[in-house]
């Protein structure tokens, strides 16, 4: 069942952008790359999905990277039409030891968005947040 527009959802705009998202949103911070793990998750994800849930919740640090990599092959398996959900991420830590590799400075916002698209193995996420403020990059 793919049916976004569930009777039992209320949907609310993420402030003034006109983007709708559920009110309950699926996050995913404490994953492994264990395949029972991705299993468990993408029948949660399901769930959540059939249920009216189209706000999908991650970031870059958790599990250094491996959520992602487990919810992209959780998004290829179940393929979803992609304007039927919310892809959320979040940036500031990704556990590089470099000096532009954590915090917001634009080179860190480019290269950890491209390296989510790539674990996630999507052309775009729909929302961008800052994980922490960042007291080295002037908003």
């Amino acid at each position: 069942m793919q049916n976004i527009a569930h009777p039992d959802m209320i949907y609310r705009n993420l402030g003034r952008s006109g983007l709708k998202i559920s009110a309950v949103g699926f996050g995913n911070w404490l994953t492994n790359n264990n395949p029972e793990t991705e299993a468990e998750t993408l029948k949660i994800m399901q769930y959540a999905f059939d249920n009216g849930v189209n706000f999908f919740d991650t970031a870059e640090v958790y599990g250094a990277g491996v959520c992602e990599t487990v919810w992209g092959n959780i998004f290829k398996k179940v393929n979803w039409p992609r304007k039927d959900y919310v892809l959320s991420t979040k940036i500031y830590w990704n556990g590089g030891s470099g000096p532009n590799d954590r915090g917001l400075c634009r080179k860190h916002i480019f290269e950890s968005i491209k390296a989510s698209l790539k674990r996630l193995q999507h052309e775009y996420v729909d929302v961008v947040f800052c994980h922490r403020f960042d007291t080295e990059t002037p908003v």
